[in-house]
């Protein structure tokens, strides 16, 4: 048994989600339920994987052994059904920089590119950065979670002349894990009308039974003529560090643009550590996840009975993968500034605001529970006492 309830303090090792609030925020004792980093400790066997390599002593230019893309294979078709061959796996140092290849691989600048409201933040910000035009299409909540409008998403795709789509499975805020039918529409809408589907697969592995993750790629052999798979080790494992990010592309075409791309930004390569750790969390790393999932699957239940019990004017979807909550504050009739504002001076805990994943994320926020039992259960205690006090106003 893993002890996921143990506290591992994570204060003064220049990680982004506990250190990096004190300046933010100029507040001491902030508990940081935001960046989408796990606070558990990596699996054993990666650590120990790569004690050997740190144990070796030189750290020059590394190849990419046959292992590696063996594990990757291994993985995909065993936990995913997922059949991919050494040829389709390019390698980077991480899916958003991938998507900034993506994007100029299979677009020019003005072209139109889509993305749902809200998702993940960084989507945008690559599209505009890369000088291409942002569509973006509003996700439905509807029965306590994402659905897509396919109509109106067709419709948006005509009238902006949409090139690129880029999917996100599971959904990031919202813990969506799009059906095999949702993504068959998906897919059949833009094969009809020409459009490449970027598929971010990063939290494939963090799934809540009954729920169960499809590959964009497996839906319909025919897909993989306009698609390509974004996926990593990073998030299933709390890797995110070694910054080893795959992408899987079976049309040959496609995949020489993709590696022109690379070539020309001087990337594709990824550290020796990275390898290392990919490779022992694929081979040996399955006993920690299956743990893990039922940590987390409690720490989800745990907020569900939490909030309807304390704080019940804040409406929640409940996540079927992704280790996200997307929190709706607003039976408050709060700002998203003044939201913040509590939250952080008043409640003491930092969260993820609504508004970075797009315009209909006003008014929400995302909550991080993939840490002790322990540090939740202090964070939403922390949120109810604030949220009462104005209930009691």
């Amino acid at each position: 048994m893993i002890d996921f309830d143990k506290v591992h303090p994570r204060i003064d090792t220049n990680s982004v989600k506990w250190d990096a609030i004190k300046e933010m925020y100029r507040r001491e004792n902030l508990l940081p339920l935001w960046v989408a980093d796990m606070d558990f400790l990596a699996p054993e066997p990666v650590t120990k994987a790569l004690q050997q390599a740190v144990a070796q002593g030189i750290y020059g230019y590394s190849i990419f052994p046959d292992s590696l893309y063996h594990a990757i294979i291994d993985w995909q078709r065993t936990r995913h059904d997922y059949t991919i061959e050494k040829q389709d796996i390019l390698f980077n140092s991480g899916v958003v920089p991938s998507l900034a290849l993506a994007l100029q691989s299979y677009t020019q600048e003005n072209d139109a590119v889509l993305i749902h409201d809200p998702v993940y933040h960084p989507f945008a910000d690559v599209i505009n950065r890369n000088k291409r035009q942002l569509i973006r299409e509003p996700l439905l909540e509807r029965n306590g979670h994402f659905e897509i409008d396919f109509a109106s998403m067709e419709q948006t795709i005509i009238d902006h002349h949409v090139k690129l789509f880029i999917l996100c499975n599971p959904h990031n805020p919202g813990g969506r894990v799009w059906t095999k039918e949702e993504l068959r529409t998906i897919g059949t809408l833009c094969q009809k009308h020409h459009v490449i589907v970027v598929s971010d697969e990063i939290h494939q592995d963090i799934v809540f039974a009954p729920h169960t993750f499809t590959s964009f790629q497996t839906v319909d052999p025919s897909f993989a003529a306009f698609s390509i798979v974004l996926s990593s080790a990073t998030k299933t494992f709390n890797l995110a560090g070694i910054k080893n990010s795959m992408i899987f592309i079976k049309d040959p075409q496609l995949r020489k643009q993709f590696i022109e791309a690379q070539e020309i930004n001087v990337q594709g390569e990824i550290n020796t550590f990275g390898a290392v750790a990919t490779e022992a969390a694929y081979r040996d790393g399955t006993p920690w996840l299956e743990e893990l999932l039922l940590y987390l699957s409690g720490n989800a239940d745990f907020i569900r009975d939490f909030l309807q019990q304390e704080l019940p004017k804040v409406r929640f979807q409940m996540p079927e993968g992704t280790y996200l909550m997307w929190l709706d504050f607003s039976a408050y009739g709060l700002s998203d500034n003044q939201l913040q504002r509590i939250l952080i001076k008043e409640a003491n805990v930092v969260l993820n605001q609504g508004t970075i994943f797009g315009p209909h994320g006003t008014q929400h926020m995302r909550l991080n529970f993939a840490c002790s039992r322990t540090i939740l259960t202090q964070a939403l205690q922390q949120i109810a006492k604030a949220f009462q006090a104005i209930d009691n106003q």
